[in-house]
């Protein structure tokens, strides 16, 4: 089913989260046990991420060195067909621009169809390890807005190198990123929401969110778009802290803003379990405002560890 029509044929707000691919030569147990721990909430779909290359520089002799891709996390489209099919939930693989060609791309939304996996979230991604700044494929997208395209291309029966239209099109829901507090890219918001509308217009269907912590951050960004003319549902994306050292981390990765009230919190929590019960403790409430607004859908950034979205989905979801 498509993320919109579980939107459309709920009468309350859904749940939902996120999880990573295992590591290169590991096992998908630990991607079972954390989508395990998270069942008895009843997830409506589970988003699986993909994730840039790595470089490496290997000996090409005569003194010189070979720039080498490394994928540290492959699998996204195996993980999303191993946990449909063994949980019969609907999964969300993220499609990303860095280090993939368009045919490698189109050849994954054809595996993706095959499987009967109807969405995708179409990002950039972020930057190569060692790259300062966003380098896309020579022969690959450029953007999100050029994924997009390609993925709506396939939807309208419009192959790479074919000349017809062919007669057995995909049927893809896209997804898009959300950023409350603008992408770190934008020269301002203004042109945040601009490119963010222009990736809608082409053909996306739902935005999810970069994490925030005040709540305000988000029902402005909602408001901005409505006034934009983005009129698709939109996905608060959430993840609580859980340790000291994400107060530096998070804004320094994500380019986000942590309200005083919770790094104060954190700073006088005092041991590592306090730390976590208070980021908890904030990402719960978080989550009642936001429900109580009428999201349509929580949805939760585990980084593949359940505990804590474990206790945020009992005290929200649990009772229901």
């Amino acid at each position: 089913m498509k993320v919109t029509e579980h939107i459309n044929q709920a009468d309350k707000t859904l749940f939902s989260f996120e999880i990573l691919p295992p590591k290169k030569g590991q096992k998908i147990d630990g991607v079972f046990e954390t989508v395990e721990a998270l069942l008895p909430y009843r997830p409506a779909f589970i988003d699986v991420t993909s994730h840039a290359t790595d470089v490496i520089y290997k000996e090409a002799g005569e003194g010189l060195l070979k720039r080498v891709p490394v994928r540290k996390r492959p699998g996204t489209i195996s993980v999303c067909a191993a946990v449909k099919f063994k949980y019969q939930i609907d999964t969300v693989p993220h499609l990303i621009c860095s280090g993939f060609s368009k045919e490698e791309t189109e050849d994954g939304l054809l595996d993706l169809s095959f499987l009967g996996i109807e969405n995708v979230m179409a990002l950039r991604g972020d930057p190569s390890h060692g790259d300062r700044r966003f380098v896309p494929q020579p022969d690959g997208n450029r953007t999100s807005l050029e994924l997009v395209e390609q993925v709506m291309g396939l939807n309208q029966g419009r192959f790479l190198h074919s000349e017809e239209l062919d007669p057995n099109p995909t049927d893809f829901c896209i997804g898009v990123a959300g950023y409350p507090e603008k992408h770190m890219d934008a020269p301002n918001e203004k042109a945040d929401l601009s490119w963010l509308k222009r990736k809608i217009d082409a053909g996306a269907e739902f935005i999810v969110t970069q994490m925030f912590f005040n709540n305000q951050a988000f029902f402005r960004f909602v408001d901005r778009c409505r006034e934009e003319g983005i009129k698709v549902p939109i996905i608060p994306g959430l993840k609580p802290v859980t340790t000291l050292k994400q107060l530096s981390i998070l804004p320094n990765t994500f380019r986000i803003d942590l309200p005083d009230a919770l790094v104060e919190a954190i700073q006088t929590a005092g041991s590592s379990e306090a730390v976590k019960r208070v980021g908890i403790e904030w990402t719960i409430e978080q989550s009642r405002e936001l429900m109580a607004k009428g999201v349509p859908v929580l949805h939760y950034y585990t980084m593949s560890k359940s505990s804590g979205i474990r206790q945020i989905a009992e005290a929200i979801f649990g009772s229901r």
